[in-house]
Formats: structure tokens, sequence, C-alpha cells
């Protein structure tokens, strides 16, 4: 019903309020049939994707 694309990670500069860090980007795009999935759910599921993505951790939790 749906399919996910994951990209490859790159170091990116990010600006976290008082100067620029690098960080590991890795872009996700999540295409659906909006007849079969509700949007709503589609962003929360790649919402916590992108958080147990971004931390492993997230997965043993």
């Amino acid at each position: 019903v749906a399919i996910l694309g994951v990209s490859k990670a790159e170091m990116q500069p990010r600006w976290d309020g008082s100067q620029f860090e690098p960080r590991l980007m890795m872009p996700l795009c999540l295409s659906y049939d909006h007849r079969a999935v509700n949007g709503a759910d589609a962003a929360r599921f790649t919402q916590y994707l992108a958080k147990v993505l971004g931390d492993i951790r997230h997965l043993v939790m």
C-alpha cells in the first residue's frame, strides 16, 4: 500500500540555536495510496521511522 524511499546519508550543517553542527542526515520519502492509508497515520509513521533511525536505541525500547 506504500513505498518507502530511503536516500544515502550524508553529513550536513544544522543550526542548533547558537552555532552550526555537523549532523548525519538521511532523506526519507513515503508514497502511499490515500484511498487506503490515512494521511495523518502515514505522517505519524514517517515521524516514528525518523525517530527510530535517528537513535537505534529506540528499537529495543
